[in-house]
């Protein structure tokens, strides 16, 4: 059975989940920026690429508010986290996805279904599998910030230039590409498609 939308928790849980993923939005492009800044291309392009995942779930949330009033009144903790170096972002932003797909949403969804939202649910559930999907491709590259492999494997693998679209197979990535000569920060690993 159905509870109407207006004035029930999961009105209150989809517009802090709102919140939260626009802040999260907000949050990354600030990282994108440090690590542009420190010389780590891809990962300033993976934290807006994620960005731009955060902005597409809070349209989401906003959507099922059409129905709710005008404004929504809700409590909430707003993590007042200043930007630091890019291993220490990936570090925050992997702990942030984590408490999303393992607390967070999962309570959100039980609380939406137990209300007699499914859809909504459903979404929360969703959701949390490309936050767990988050939280892995942060915690790997800071793994590699931290190791020093983010241009250094120990194999032999593609390289693309970010720029060029020149390609080398190699363990460390060349220091300047060779076709037009951006620095190693703009290579990364040449996803292949079978």
């Amino acid at each position: 059975m159905s509870i109407p939308i207006k004035g029930s928790r999961t009105e209150k849980n989809l517009a802090i989940a709102f919140a939260g993923e626009s802040m999260a939005r907000t949050r990354y492009t600030f990282f994108a920026s440090k690590a542009k800044k420190q010389g780590f291309e891809q990962i300033s392009a993976i934290f807006l690429e994620t960005a731009e995942n955060e902005r597409e779930h809070g349209k989401i949330f906003l959507k099922f508010l059409k129905e709710a009033n005008p404004e929504v009144h809700v409590q909430m903790t707003i993590p007042s986290y200043t930007i630091g170096t890019t291993l220490e972002n990936l570090k925050y932003a992997a702990h942030g996805e984590n408490e999303e797909w393992t607390k967070t949403y999962p309570h959100m969804a039980d609380i939406a279904e137990e209300e007699g939202f499914t859809e909504i649910a459903n979404k929360f559930r969703l959701i949390a599998q490309v936050e767990k999907e988050h939280e892995a491709r942060f915690a790997l590259l800071a793994q590699q910030v931290e190791t020093g492999t983010v241009w250094k494997k120990t194999r032999v693998v593609q390289w693309k230039c970010r720029n060029c679209g020149y390609t080398t197979e190699a363990i460390e990535a060349p220091k300047e590409c060779p076709v037009c000569g951006h620095t190693q920060s703009f290579m990364e690993i040449k996803e292949v498609l079978e």
